[in-house]
């Protein structure tokens, strides 16, 4: 009687093991180009079309194979990077299982051209779904080319589950850029669809940041350096203002090799205490050299994981590095000990002291402008100014009130004071029949925005208003991969913005509801919001670049608004489908009634 457990063909074995190495089309776009790498090669030219789905392709001309490792390197464990068990606690290559090529060999159509520098001809190879369809001679120039076809033809379910083709597309320049990053001497360039994305010369790493995201960040790059017999920490940081609200430009690189770890970044941002806001990234490119043996790689198929011998050590030379390195350059703030603590909160009540006044006279001008304040609430018929204050002072003051918004009578929508008030350039109060309303000026006006961007998203028609001259905008892979792919609804909104070629576009039009300086800028931050949206919660693209562009151009806290400016706020927002929300379900006002604002004077 035969058995029920029967070993598995080597074809359905393949398939089985290139879902965990080969998970999308960038996967196998690193596997591809840290092969190149580990061959030696000084120039690698990546080509993609239709985000990897239809073809990938890498040429280099590193060392080049024969016809027998031409064949071998698809079978499954076959390298040339490891030869004992030794070698695992030594590795300096990308590449050392042998899993990659017998992985991608499974699930696609390949075809291999490559050469070594002495030989007289190369070997052309066809490999379909793990089959060798055909193996001869060829001339070609020496190295190596790999062309991949038709990713996950012959698994539908794996295909059918891939996301849309710009999203692969900025997956795919993810893995690029970090191999770019990693390789600052060889040359690299990606096509993707016949256009050429990026064209980067070898050079150091300095010109390599800046060739990939920009000539801005030049001036804005602060270089670290941290040395001890055991570990090497160098590399880049982004002074306070280079920080985005996404965590894409961030990379921790050991051995060269891209890694991901909450427990370094945390390192990282322990640096940046009191120099940037809790809700932004910073930039950083860090190299950790360290001895191999110290490390073990081989705990997940991305290799993006690593278990460090004494964790706690590389922990505190990344953050001293990076403090050490901003301070060198005057970055970091400077603490006076000397100053009381209390003294800080002054600058509450408008004051902003001289390091030479006395405690007396802060003191006095702290009074004057806390009666100034005092006199002009009481004018204004507000007898709870104490409270309004508290909550004007510190934004969390609202929080032991309900705030939920209470629902406002009709009556009260239509009997607003013909005064409006704004306090500390943040708020709006509004008197109505049961007390008043406490507005946040922006979150009112981004609830605002939003409802209209809908609305013209959905009939795709908005007014727009014509530049003067058009602007030339030019934008980093990654962000014009994002671009193409929202574009259509971006320009339903009221823009003009047309795709120029390569990372470039032109802009024509705004809509008219927006009036910037620079429109460069603008669409950067639309972006930068989209893309944190699409981190936090699950949208559509259109309710997503609605929120994205109201939360970018909406009024922003500090800004003085003229009465007329207030009085079109509290119209506008009462004239929402739901003005007592944004978008995200914050609220945009509190209300204060005459049982609540008595219940304050009861003594108790």
């Amino acid at each position: 009687m035969s058995g029920i457990i029967k070993l598995l063909p080597d074809h359905i074995s393949n398939q089985i093991a290139a879902g965990e190495v080969i998970q999308r089309p960038a996967s196998a776009v690193k596997e591809m180009m840290e092969n190149s790498i580990d061959a030696g090669a000084t120039s690698i030219k990546l080509v993609i079309k239709e985000a990897g789905k239809t073809l990938i392709q890498v040429i280099d001309n590193g060392i080049g194979m024969n016809e027998t490792d031409a064949r071998l390197c698809f079978e499954k464990h076959a390298t040339s990077k490891i030869r004992n068990i030794d070698d695992l606690f030594s590795i300096k290559t990308m590449g050392f299982r042998g899993e990659a090529m017998a992985s991608i060999a499974a699930i696609a159509q390949v075809e291999l051209k490559t050469k070594s520098h002495s030989a007289n001809v190369g070997t052309h190879l066809i490999i379909e779904g793990s089959e060798v369809l055909s193996q001869e001679f060829c001339e070609c120039a020496a190295g190596t080319q790999i062309t991949i076809k038709n990713l996950f033809y012959n698994v539908p379910a794996r295909r059918n589950f891939l996301k849309s083709n710009a999203v692969e597309t900025r997956h795919i320049i993810d893995e690029f850029e970090r191999i770019a990053l990693a390789h600052p001497t060889i040359s690299f360039s990606l096509f993707n669809n016949d256009y050429e994305i990026f064209h980067l010369k070898s050079g150091n790493l300095r010109q390599r940041i800046i060739s990939i995201f920009g000539e801005n960040y030049n001036s804005k790059l602060v270089p670290l350096e941290e040395k001890s017999d055991q570990i090497v920490v160098y590399g880049f940081t982004g002074k306070p203002d280079l920080t985005k609200k996404t965590r894409g430009e961030q990379f921790i690189f050991v051995n060269k090799r891209f890694i991901k770890s909450q427990y370094l970044n945390h390192a990282v941002m322990r640096a940046y205490d009191e120099m940037i806001p809790k809700d932004v990234f910073p930039f950083y490119c860090i190299f950790i050299d360290i001895d191999p043996a110290l490390i073990d790689i081989n705990v997940h198929p991305t290799k993006q994981e690593i278990k460090f011998e004494d964790d706690k050590l590389v922990y505190t030379f990344v953050n001293a590095g990076i403090r050490h390195s901003l301070a060198q350059y005057s970055i970091s703030p400077t603490l006076d000990f000397e100053q009381e603590a209390n003294i800080n909160n002054w600058e509450a009540f408008g004051v902003t002291p001289s390091r030479k006044d006395s405690d007396e006279v802060i003191v006095q001008r702290a009074n004057q402008s806390f009666n100034a304040r005092k006199d002009f609430i009481k004018n204004a018929n507000l007898s709870n100014w104490e409270d309004l204050y508290k909550i004007a002072a510190t934004q969390n003051a609202v929080q032991p009130l309900d705030t939920t918004p209470a629902l406002i009578e009709q009556d009260d929508k239509e009997i607003y004071s013909s005064k409006n008030f704004q306090l500390h350039n943040q708020y709006i109060i509004s008197q109505i029949k049961s007390g008043f309303i406490l507005i946040d000026q922006s979150l009112a006006h981004e609830r605002i925005l939003y409802e209209k961007y809908i609305e013209s998203i959905a009939k795709n028609k908005s007014l727009s208003q014509k530049q003067l001259f058009a602007q030339n905008l030019e934008f980093s892979a990654q962000d014009t991969a994002i671009l193409m792919e929202i574009l259509p609804d971006i320009n339903a909104l009221g823009f003009d913005l047309q795709h120029f070629g390569g990372n470039n576009f032109v802009i024509h039009s705004l809509p008219v509801d927006i009036n910037v300086a620079n429109e460069k800028k603008m669409i950067e931050e639309l972006l930068e919001q989209y893309k944190t949206n699409l981190s936090i919660q699950k949208l559509n693209a259109r309710d997503n670049i609605a929120r994205s562009l109201a939360r970018s151009s909406c009024i922003k806290v500090g800004k003085h608004l003229s009465a007329s400016e207030m009085n079109n706020i509290v119209e506008e927002l009462f004239q929402c489908e739901n003005p007592y929300t944004t978008a995200n379900g914050t609220p945009t006002f509190i209300t204060f009634d005459f049982e609540m604002i008595q219940d304050k004077f009861i003594k108790k």
